[in-house]
């Protein structure tokens, strides 16, 4: 199989310099860091993809078995790593990619040597004294209305998801990037994503982490960001001064900051 083709694979910046590989969020798609890669591309190697399923990935190549789990995601990034034949690379995921990445670098830990979570979550419903952000009935009740119109869905909730109300052009971007994937495979992901737990998963990561956080995010409150801080040891927590879940949109110039800042500390 051409993974390059599957996921609709770029590379791009230097090429001699130390891999980058960024990962985007449900219903998104590597455009959506295009704000970040000219902050990468004059040191590093820059390797962009779709998961299956999103973006301009080969939807022929959709299986609901495989992305029924993250586990499926996290194959679709070793894939990408081996097909390129990646050593040591970092791993930037937003949202549940953070998660994905996790189950990437567990698989295939030589082929990636650090992590940076994007507004990451473990685990999108409270339990106990984990605060998540959402109930179980919050959750049920925010996909059984993207099963039953996704479209609609869409349009009501990339504004709240994205926030930053005095910019509507950011949640209209988003509802557009959201609108132009396909319903069923979008629900497919919709169900792993907001149904995982990945919290046990954080206890085995031992590469070099930087989770970003943003100040207020509805859909990764604060906590989540403290939680993932103290499950991985060693890992640095950073609160950008960014509202909203995509601040690689709303806020790039501190996100670029931020990652540029925690890459030059691993050379």
């Amino acid at each position: 199989m051409d993974i390059a083709r599957r996921n609709n694979v770029t590379v791009t910046g230097n090429p001699q310099g130390p891999t980058v590989v960024l990962a985007h969020g449900f219903g998104c798609d590597q455009n959506m860091w295009r704000l970040t890669v000219p902050a990468l591309a004059e040191d590093h190697r820059v390797v962009l993809f779709d998961y299956v399923g999103s973006g301009r990935a080969d939807p022929t190549a959709f299986s609901a078995d495989r992305y029924s789990s993250l586990d499926g995601y996290a194959r679709d990034v070793v894939d990408v790593c081996e097909a390129l034949d990646l050593r040591e690379a970092v791993f930037v995921g937003h949202s549940v990619s953070a998660m994905i990445g996790v189950l990437a670098a567990g698989a295939a830990p030589e082929r990636i040597g650090a992590l940076v979570m994007v507004a990451p979550s473990p685990r999108y419903i409270d339990d106990g004294g984990y605060r998540g952000g959402f109930n179980a009935e919050d959750i049920d009740e925010l996909l059984q209305s993207l099963e039953a119109n996704y479209l609609g869905w869409s349009a009501a909730m990339a504004p709240v998801i994205m926030g930053n109300g005095e910019r509507p052009e950011l949640g209209e971007e988003l509802k557009n990037s959201f609108c132009a994937t396909d319903p069923d495979m979008a629900r497919v992901f919709a169900r792993t994503t907001f149904l995982s737990d990945s919290r046990d998963d954080l206890k085995g990561v031992t590469v070099p982490t930087l989770i970003l956080e943003c100040t207020q995010d509805v859909i990764a409150p604060r906590e989540v960001g403290a939680f993932v801080h103290r499950a991985i040891p060693g890992s640095t927590l950073v609160t950008l001064d960014a509202t909203g879940h995509c601040p690689h949109l709303s806020a790039p110039e501190a996100t670029n900051e931020a990652i540029t800042a925690f890459l030059a500390g691993l050379r």
